[in-house]
C-alpha cells in the first residue's frame, strides 16, 4: 500500500468512528473547542396545591377528606328566601363512575318531613364547601362544570373567607366565580362582595355565551388572585379584571387572607326566582373538577 493509499484510508476510518458517536484520536497539539451548548430546563409544573377529580364508582358519596357539607334551610332560605332544603343524600350528591360529581335538585312531595321558611320544602340539593379543611391564599381557583338550567335554578361555583366565623359576612369576603340564574341561560356572572358593596350592590360583571346556552355542555370557569387584583376566565377568555383601587373609596379590599371553595345547587330566592311550570326536575349540576394553582 502507497503511502496516500494508507493516509486516505486512515481519513475514512476517522469519519467512520465518528458518524457512529465513537472517540476518534486526534494528533498531538490539535486544538478542539469545547461544546458550549447548553440545554435550557423545562418550566416549573404549576403547583396543584388542591384538586379533586370525582374518580369513584357510580353512587359514592363526595370525598369527606376534601368537602364537608352545609345542611337545612339556612337562615330564612340563606339569606336569599331560597326554596331547597340541603342534604347529603346520595340521591342530590353523588359521583357518577364517570369521573363526575352531580348535583341533583328534586322537587319533593307535598306531605315532606323538612321544613323551611315557608312551609314544608319543596326541594332539595346539596351544598358543598372545604371549611375547615381546606383554604388557601392566592393562586387560580378553577372548576369544569355543566350547569343545569330552567326558571328558578341557581348554580354557583364561589370562595367565602376563612375568617367569617370570627368577623361575619360580608366582613369575610366573598368571590363568586360563576353564578348563573336560570331566566338568564346565555350569562354567567362573576361578582365580590364585601363590607360597603354586598347583595345587590356587589361589584362584578357579566359575561354572554356566543352561541347557544351554558348548559349545553361543560365550561371551565376560573379566577386568578393575586394581592390586590382578582380576573375572571370563562374556557379562558378574561372578561372581567377588579384591582383594589376598582374599591369604593370608603370601602376596604377584603381578599388578602385564606378563602375556602363553595358549590352548590340553589333552588329559587329573591334573585333568580321561584320555579314555573316550564322548569323541570330533577336537574343536575354536573363538577367534572375542582382544582386550586398557586401562581407567581
Amino acid at each position: 500500500m502507497s503511502r496516500r493509499q494508507a493516509a486516505l484510508l486512515a481519513c475514512v476510518s476517522l469519519a467512520i468512528v465518528a458518524a457512529c458517536g465513537g472517540a476518534a484520536s486526534l494528533a498531538p497539539g490539535t486544538n478542539t473547542k469545547p461544546d458550549t451548548t447548553t440545554t435550557t430546563p423545562p418550566p416549573a409544573k404549576p403547583d396543584t396545591v388542591f384538586r379533586d377529580e370525582f374518580d369513584g364508582p357510580a353512587g359514592a358519596t363526595y370525598d369527606h377528606a376534601r368537602w364537608t357539607a352545609d345542611t337545612g334551610t339556612g337562615d330564612n332560605g340563606w339569606g336569599n328566601h331560597e326554596l331547597e332544603f340541603y342534604t347529603t343524600d346520595t340521591s342530590n350528591v353523588a359521583l357518577d363512575g364517570q369521573g363526575h360529581l352531580v348535583i341533583t335538585a328534586r322537587a319533593e312531595p307535598q306531605n315532606t318531613t323538612d321544613h323551611c321558611w315557608y312551609g314544608p320544602c319543596r326541594y332539595t340539593s346539596t351544598r358543598l364547601k372545604t371549611q375547615g379543611l381546606f383554604s388557601h391564599l392566592y393562586g387560580r381557583v378553577e372548576a369544569r362544570i355543566k350547569i343545569p338550567r330552567g326558571q328558578g335554578v341557581w348554580p354557583a361555583f364561589w370562595m367565602l373567607g376563612a375568617d367569617i366565623d370570627r368577623v361575619g359576612w360580608p366582613q369575610c369576603g366573598e368571590v363568586d366565580i360563576m353564578e348563573n340564574i336560570g331566566k338568564e341561560p346565555a350569562i354567567v356572572h362573576g361578582t365580590v362582595h364585601g363590607p360597603g358593596y354586598s347583595g345587590a350592590n356587589g361589584i362584578g360583571r357579566a359575561f354572554a355565551i356566543q352561541a347557544g346556552n351554558y348548559a349545553d355542555d361543560f365550561h371551565v370557569y376560573a379566577v386568578e388572585w393575586r394581592t390586590g387584583d382578582i380576573r375572571w376566565f370563562v374556557d379562558g377568555t378574561e372578561y372581567f379584571h377588579l384591582k383594589a383601587s376598582d374599591i369604593p373609596a370608603n370601602a376596604s379590599w377584603v381578599f388578602g387572607h385564606e378563602f375556602f371553595i363553595i358549590m352548590n345547587f340553589a333552588v329559587g330566592g329573591d334573585w333568580p326566582g321561584s320555579p314555573d311550570t316550564s322548569t323541570t326536575f330533577p336537574q343536575q349540576m354536573i363538577v367534572d373538577y375542582v382544582r386550586v394553582i398557586a401562581i407567581p
